[in-house]
């Protein structure tokens, strides 16, 4: 299977604010929401500010399919993934492997991102007990077989810019819509 093919299939598969102007788009804090978000949320907002706005995508990624919805989960949005980080053993929070965008009104905002790693690219320069680990964070782990079809593989996703009730790591985010796109 190409590594095209599989960043795609783990996108599609797996499972500060915006704009006070554009309501539609806010980081919706609630009451418990991170008031002083963790530090690797407030390092991906730094990396990727520039890239907010969907017409602003850097060279390099491509949208893959649609938008990736959950009926009971929420939503991720749609993915622009850059397949050339997908097939590095490097994670650095200032060049997420996908960025993740929803539409609304025509318009694309950034509300997350993703980091992906296939395990045995990984553990080429890793020990087999040594997981990815990002800002604190570990990354997600789906072993081989999987639903996915794919070999085994690591991915975190970081809500930076739409808060998520369930947690700023978590894949779902019940605040992000595909009925824009």
């Amino acid at each position: 299977m190409s590594l095209t093919r599989s960043v795609f299939l783990i996108v599609m598969l797996s499972a500060p604010a915006l704009a006070a102007a554009d309501p539609q788009n806010s980081a919706d804090h609630g009451p418990h929401a991170a008031d002083s978000p963790s530090a690797l949320v407030q390092q991906v907002r730094r990396a990727t500010d520039s890239f907010r706005d969907a017409r602003s995508v850097p060279p390099g990624y491509q949208s893959v399919l649609g938008c990736v919805s959950g009926p009971e989960q929420g939503a991720m949005g749609v993915h622009f993934v850059n397949g050339n980080l997908v097939g590095d053993d490097v994670l650095d929070i200032a060049n997420p492997e996908a960025l993740i965008y929803e539409f609304r009104g025509g318009v694309g905002r950034l509300v997350g991102v993703e980091y992906i790693v296939l395990a045995d690219v990984w553990h080429l320069t890793h020990a087999k007990n040594d997981p990815p680990v990002l800002g604190g964070q570990l990354l997600h782990f789906y072993d081989a077989p999987n639903r996915f079809g794919l070999p085994p593989f690591y991915e975190l996703h970081v809500w930076a810019w739409r808060d998520n009730p369930n947690g700023a790591f978590v894949d779902w985010n019940p605040r992000v819509s595909c009925e824009g796109r």
